[in-house]
């Protein structure tokens, strides 16, 4: 049977494939027990997080490194990354012995700036500009230029891409079934161009689903749009794949590969984080965790399947774990902020715990300050229930004995202060 093939050139994923052996893991398709249980399907992981630089972007930076040639290679590359692209470059300038310049946002935290360091050793020079991704990249484009050396694209080049769909090819080969379902992550689009390119062409009646976080949805509104178009405004907190816009080349073979594309909410992604290192002690970083946050949406569909999920990534940084599990408890409904107004007389906060809270409910924020004008004295109180549905009762109680002031869940800008 003749196959067609979709976009990506099968050779070049075969060469890329041959270029990376020695440099990139051939990582593990493993099954997850409880997720196939719950969900009542065959779900399987494909582990990128255990890639040397802990995500798949070594793929992609060093099949394009390799592609340059050696004049090029001699004038020094140039990247901007918040992470795990900046990893994949500086391993890879290493690899090569090549000199890299690596733009960074000064907000990026200092434990990712190291794994750089590392693993660039001498070949890197890492530089701190600029607020954000986008201001980090527009210096270094000036920059490479300047230089005349060559830039590396995070997503929308085509060696890049090519690299990133080694993946497909590492799938088909692992897997003992037909593929029903593959859930990939979408941040600029790379990888589910790459991987998505070679499953349809190998594999036509696989379906393939993007997943993306609901505060920065750019493929879908790119899809939705019919143009590729940026995002006004993002939530930048699963950063491995919060881009504004998606990649030219990208949006053009994404939109003829992806069947479906869905979005997670950022909450849903904190509690598969938590899930995955409470039950099967794989840590991921936010990315890392979008597909398998799709379960859910996808359940009714996915009974008696074969689905395979990306896990794209391990990067996290541990100092974001408090914020992790807040967002996670938020969105499961069981964390709840109010504005609390206690009488100022002595035993009332002592009639709050005994006669306001549930047996299980636990006080986990509290801000106060005491004003000797008033009759009342307003609090900002942070309440974790055990049981979402002891919610209403808790406001009923509060309301009764007059504490009640205002709930804060539903009004994120006030929330947001606190969070």
């Amino acid at each position: 049977m003749e196959v067609k093939e979709h976009v990506i050139s099968l050779d070049s994923v075969k060469a890329a494939a041959s270029t990376l052996k020695g440099v990139a893991a051939y990582t593990p398709l493993l099954p997850s027990l409880n997720y196939s249980s719950f969900f009542q399907a065959n779900i399987l992981m494909k582990r990128e997080d255990l890639q040397p630089v802990r995500s798949y972007k070594i793929r992609g930076a060093f099949n394009k490194m390799q592609s340059l040639s050696p004049q090029e290679l001699a004038n020094g590359v140039v990247c901007a990354s918040a992470g795990n692209h900046a990893q994949g470059v500086a391993l890879s300038c290493q690899k090569l012995q090549t000199k890299g310049v690596i733009f960074m946002p000064s907000t990026t935290p200092m434990q990712k700036v190291e794994q750089v360091r590392m693993f660039g050793k001498e070949y890197v020079e890492i530089q701190l500009e600029g607020d954000t991704f986008d201001q980090a990249k527009e210096i270094a484009l000036l920059f490479s230029k300047s230089r005349n050396a060559s830039f590396i694209h995070p997503f929308d080049d085509l060696k890049v891409i090519e690299g990133q769909a080694t993946i497909g090819l590492e799938l088909l080969e692992q897997v003992s079934q037909p593929i029903d379902y593959l859930l990939l992550p979408i941040g600029g689009g790379g990888l589910a161009a790459g991987v998505g390119s070679v499953i349809k062409t190998l594999s036509p009646s696989t379906k393939i689903i993007g997943v993306e976080p609901l505060g920065a949805p750019s493929m879908q509104h790119a899809l939705d749009y019919g143009e590729n178009t940026p995002l006004d405004h993002i939530d930048k907190f699963v950063d491995g794949a919060a881009v504004q816009q998606v990649g030219d080349l990208t949006f053009a073979i994404c939109k003829e590969i992806i069947d479906e594309v869905i979005t997670v909410p950022e909450g849903e992604i904190c509690k598969t984080m938590l899930e995955l290192y409470n039950r099967d002690a794989i840590v991921v970083e936010p990315a890392g965790a979008l597909t398998i946050s799709a379960l859910s949406q996808l359940s009714n569909k996915i009974k008696g399947t074969n689905v395979v999920c990306l896990v794209s990534g391990s990067n996290n940084d541990i100092t974001r774990m408090e914020e992790i599990k807040e967002r996670a408890l938020l969105f499961e409904g069981l964390k709840h902020y109010f504005v609390v107004r206690f009488p100022q007389r002595a035993g009332a906060l002592k009639e709050f715990v005994a006669e306001i809270l549930g047996p299980k409910d636990d006080i986990t924020h509290f801000e106060y300050t005491k004003k000797n004008s008033r009759e009342k004295g307003a609090a900002v109180v942070g309440i974790e229930l055990k049981d979402k549905r002891d919610l209403l009762s808790l406001i009923d109680r509060m309301k009764r004995k007059r504490f009640f002031g205002e709930y804060l869940n539903d009004q994120p800008d006030l929330l947001n202060l606190i969070v």
